[in-house]
């Protein structure tokens, strides 16, 4: 399975192939901004879905994709904080999905490089060997749910993953924006078929603007750029091998299971490896990865291959600005799917250069995302960087701002193989508190840090439609602790709030990467694991407010979070879209405590443990 690269950037990026298609030939297209609340009495907008033909570079034929207002990605909507606005997302799109989905049997070491290229048929038009459609895609018709990702909003206006609508409905959802300026998005959570319904093209950004951040004085305008990245693998002409412009869903088949997608070409703002003629003057992108699977290490590079990002500055993620700008991270700026960076960048320092958005983790890919192009002039650029960014900020601490009473819920990530399922697992957890020593699969033993007591768990829930366990309260802080066994790194996103990390700590691991103590066949701890340590440092961009978290195997995470100012029933999931869709995602409901004493369900842990 595919890990986050964790070596130092090299010094000098070797190039990837790029399958006949020019580097830097077009210009970054930036999506079209809707304001309603500059409008008089606009506090309610329609967004429609439809089927749009757009093409992704120069030297390509037009893609068929799904768009929301005909562009991909979507247009970028920004709103004032505290401001309500209801939206309707209109499906209008017709026929079924745009794109064709194979499998391609690998085998190990190198299991990506086989479809980590164009096309899947042979010259005559016959499929390639190791080569099968994913039956059944083809036919998918568009129905679709949009998610804020992000967004404090009731239950209901959340985009539920049941709750997808097909062509000639609307979904109505109503966002409070009730939260500090930040960057979310939007995207397609059908049930199922998310990966596929993304991959078509249904994603776009949402910026939340409120005083503070006006205060700063940030570059804006022209100055201000979202940079949507994405990547994406298409088809090509059987007799004459021509890339035909067509969607293909090419994804490795390891012992029975898919290994999620990854494609060759890198898109930014749906253009395959664009430029951007800047100013030299600082300038703010707000980075989004929409990707599938893909992590991006992204460094900015010269033509020589030497890195300059001393000339960024991270001064927000995804839940909003930091209390000061961070430095970016000794070998690059890692962003999961799905996690956000809001970013400065002081070009005065680079006239008349060209620079790179380089993803110096990328594995067997072209490296390259996209081009700055710097101007020869001079300019007197009368922003200076903020020594302080958000006033309000404040970082969680156990037993202070985060108060001893508090909630815990407990999650396991298992790696794939756990008693026979190929895919990975997301477990939840309750507590066994009666003194028996339960046996079987699916039991986990921990030894809490704090006591050095031995700690019983069960797994009570891994499918989606398996009951609902986690019962939160309103009102109430709780702290989550993702507990990975094994398996890939999985960027874990829960729905609703804002949450900061607290911890990470690390067990020891075996030969094969899973945590040792868990016994994968058994799908069982053998001993109680142990921490052995704290894990990876927690970056100083790291400790803004956050809604995704990348869990590393053999790291105990644990995040905490209010749980005020919106109620229902919500999902958490690992935002790889294939093990999202493959199983690794659940619900949970946040209700007020007064009701919650009269509700009766079985099991769990979320509403009473400490």
């Amino acid at each position: 399975m595919t890990e986050v690269v964790t070596a130092p950037a090299p010094a000098i990026v070797p190039s990837g192939p790029n399958w006949g298609l020019d580097k830097f030939r077009d210009p970054l297209r930036v999506p079209p901004v809707i304001r309603p609340h500059s409008w008089l009495h606009q506090d309610e907008i329609t967004v429609t879905m439809t089927r749009a033909r757009m093409r992704l570079h120069a030297q390509l034929p037009e893609t068929e994709l799904w768009t929301y207002e005909g562009q991909f990605p979507g247009p970028t909507i920004e709103v004032r904080a505290g401001r309500q606005l209801r939206v309707a997302w209109s499906n209008t799109i017709d026929g079924t999905i745009p794109l064709v989905a194979v499998q391609q049997t690998v085998v190990p070491p190198d299991v990506l490089a086989p479809t980590r290229s164009p096309g899947y048929r042979k010259p005559d038009g016959s499929l390639a060997d190791g080569v099968s459609i994913i039956e059944g895609v083809t036919d998918l018709p568009p129905w679709t749910v949009t998610h804020l990702h992000g967004a404090l909003t009731n239950g209901g206006n959340d985009g539920w993953a049941h709750n997808a609508t097909l062509r000639g409905h609307a979904q109505l959802t109503e966002y409070p924006n009730a939260q500090q300026a930040t960057a979310l998005w939007y995207h397609d959570h059908a049930m199922a078929v998310t990966r596929f319904n993304v991959h078509a093209g249904l994603a776009g950004m949402y910026l939340i603007r409120d005083a503070e951040e006006d205060a700063l004085g940030l570059p804006g305008g022209a100055q201000e750029v979202p940079l949507v990245l994405t990547d994406r693998n298409l088809d090509t002409d059987p007799a004459t091998g021509a890339l035909t412009g067509q969607l293909l869903y090419k994804v490795p088949a390891l012992g029975g299971a898919l290994i999620p997608f990854s494609g060759p070409f890198t898109l930014v703002n749906g253009i395959i490896w664009p430029y951007l003629d800047v100013s030299a003057r600082w300038y703010r992108f707000r980075v989004l990865n929409a990707s599938n699977s893909r992590f991006y290490r992204l460094n900015l590079i010269d033509d020589g291959g030497t890195a300059h990002n001393d000339a960024v500055r991270i001064i927000g993620t995804d839940g909003g600005l930091l209390p000061a700008p961070a430095p970016v991270p000794a070998g690059g700026l890692v962003l999961a799917p799905s996690e956000r960076a809001d970013v400065l960048i002081d070009f005065s320092r680079f006239t008349g250069e060209n620079l790179r958005l380089t993803d110096t983790g990328a594995q067997g890919t072209e490296p390259d995302a996209m081009q700055f192009r710097v101007e020869s002039r001079t300019r007197n650029d009368r922003f200076t960087l903020p020594e302080k960014l958000s006033t309000s900020y404040v970082r969680l601490q156990h037993g202070t701002t985060v108060p001893e009473d508090h909630d815990h819920v407990f999650v396991a990530l298992v790696p794939p193989g756990t008693a026979g399922d190929g895919h990975p697992q997301l477990w939840e957890l309750g507590e066994v508190t009666d003194g028996t020593e339960p046996d079987g699969e699916g039991v986990i033993q921990l030894t809490d840090p704090a006591t050095g007591n031995v700690r019983t768990f069960r797994m009570v829930a891994n499918l989606f439609d398996d009951g609902t366990t986690f019962f939160l309260k309103h009102g109430r802080w709780v702290v989550w602790n993702l507990i990975h066994l094994g398996g890939p790194t999985h960027p874990m996103h829960m729905h609703m709030i804002e949450y900061q990390i607290l911890t990470r700590r690390a067990f020891t691991r075996t030969a094969q990467g899973n945590v040792d103590g868990f016994d994968v066949s058994a799908g069982r701890t053998t001993t109680p694991l142990k921490v052995t340590g704290d894990g990876r440092p927690i970056e100083r961009y790291e400790e803004g407010w956050k809604d995704t978290f990348q869990v590393q195997a053999g790291e105990w995470v644990s995040v905490a979070g209010l749980f005020a100012g919106a109620t229902g029933e919500f999902m958490y999931h690992c935002h790889i879209l294939d093990h999202e869709d493959e199983g690794m995602m659940r619900p949970f409901v946040v209700h007020p405590p007064e009701v919650a004493r009269f509700h009766l369900h079985h099991g769990g842990s979320g509403h009473s443990g400490h």
